[in-house]
């Protein structure tokens, strides 16, 4: 299957304080229930996020999170920097709700996170530029891309081959294939 669509129901105090709260962000409203069980549906361009309303609820206490993975964080924070400030006249970084700054996490990934009035944590990252599998490999010999980037790995594993007896000619055959038979 193709083309498939996730989209988080997170737990909120108030629909009502949900929804003013992303309407700010430049959120639409796109759905809203208040019987029998309160629910909320909010929409930006792409980004789509569901509430559910709970008595009792306390967002001090909230362990929800969704990631939204968007192609600019920097414009999508600047747009939601701006809106802060126009309605609260700062950035919101204390409390509940708030915003942190774009920052680069240790795995790579630079984003932001916003912290709603139900507590629920949108962590905002931006899309990977390579695969996980070539950056591993990449590190794993001290180089960043390209054919250069798996030579030595080959040439170190062809090393520890002959070294428990494997025939000359392989090890050569193997060099010469990976580009580096200047070395024999």
């Amino acid at each position: 299957m193709a083309n498939e669509l996730t989209i988080p129901a997170l737990p909120c105090p108030s629909i009502d304080e949900i929804a003013s709260f992303y309407e700010m962000l430049g959120f639409e409203v796109t759905y809203r229930q208040t019987r029998p069980n309160p629910y909320l549906a909010v929409r930006r361009e792409d980004i789509n996020l569901h509430f559910f309303g709970l008595d009792d609820y306390d967002p001090a206490q909230s362990y929800s999170t969704c990631i939204v993975v968007v192609p600019d964080i920097h414009a999508l924070f600047e747009e939601f920097a701006a809106a802060m400030r126009k309605t609260h006249g700062k950035l919101l970084i204390s409390g509940i709700p708030r915003m942190t700054r774009p920052r680069l996490r240790n795995d790579r990934y630079t984003g932001f996170v916003v912290i709603d009035l139900g507590g629920n944590w949108i962590r905002i990252t931006r899309e990977q530029a390579e695969p996980e599998a070539t950056t591993r490999l990449a590190n794993r010999s001290g180089r960043r891309h390209g054919p250069q980037a798996v030579a030595p790995c080959l040439w170190r594993r062809i090393r520890m081959r002959s070294s428990r007896g494997w025939p000359c000619s392989y090890q050569r055959g193997c060099r010469r294939r990976s580009g580096l038979d200047q070395r024999c």
